[in-house]
């Protein structure tokens, strides 16, 4: 059993029967004093440690003596200005015998506390069950397709203001290779197939309706467009 206490602004660890020199005190030799300034007591595996202080924790000792240290000397030297002094020192202490430790009434060290484990599951409690909403689907290509191949030759849709060969393709693979179809969409279609080619209202914009009913009557779109042009 030790402990580590605090004297004369100084600590120590100390066990019984142990001697030590400590800064001196007011006391006559051969008393006993009793020291309350007990930072930790350790007996075994039990170890108490103060905040700062351990509640009712002492350490008692035996004054054996008083006295003091070996000489120091101090010597401070300035080169060039002819100066040098000396002094001497001897620092007073008083030897102690440990000859008890307390610790009744301390507060033992907390140990670190486990994190509680979950509570076990009981067989009744049924799983909550998410509801899952389902978003409905974008419109793909296939919800677009109109037909599944060409009614006979496929027309030529690049006589359409603004349908070159990649748009002729994309418009193939949704279904469309008439004029026919392109005058018979409805506004619904139309919002389709804007949403499907990123036209954002092109159809609409270049009448691809209205061209596409004169071209499916045998007419020529370019010189219509003109004329509306005009």
């Amino acid at each position: 059993m030790y402990a580590v206490f605090s004297t004369g602004g100084k600590q120590y660890r100390a066990a019984t029967g142990d001697r030590l020199k400590v800064e001196k005190l007011n006391v006559e030799e051969g008393e006993t004093v009793t020291l309350d300034q007990v930072m930790m007591v350790t007996d075994g595996d039990q170890v108490t440690i103060g905040t700062p202080l351990v509640d009712g924790g002492a350490v008692e000792a035996k004054v054996l003596s008083h006295g003091r240290a070996k000489k120091i000397r101090v010597i401070k030297f300035r080169r060039r200005k002819h100066s040098r002094s000396q002094m001497g020192h001897r620092q007073s202490f008083t030897e102690l015998e440990i000859t008890n430790i307390v610790a009744s009434g301390a507060m033992p060290a907390k140990k670190a506390e486990s994190k509680p484990k979950a509570a076990a599951k009981k067989a009744d409690d049924k799983p909550v069950e998410k509801k899952v909403t389902q978003k409905a689907p974008k419109n793909t290509d296939a919800e677009l397709r109109f037909l599944d191949g060409p009614d006979g030759t496929p027309d030529d849709l690049k006589k359409i203001s603004g349908v070159g060969p990649v748009l002729e393709k994309k418009l193939h693979g949704l279904g469309i290779y008439h004029f026919s179809q392109i005058a018979a969409f409805t506004d619904e279609q139309i919002v389709q197939v804007d949403d499907a080619l990123s036209f954002k209202g092109r159809i609409t914009r270049d009448d691809w309706l209205g061209q596409a009913g004169i071209l499916a009557d045998g007419g020529d779109a370019e010189i219509q467009q003109e004329k509306v042009e005009d």
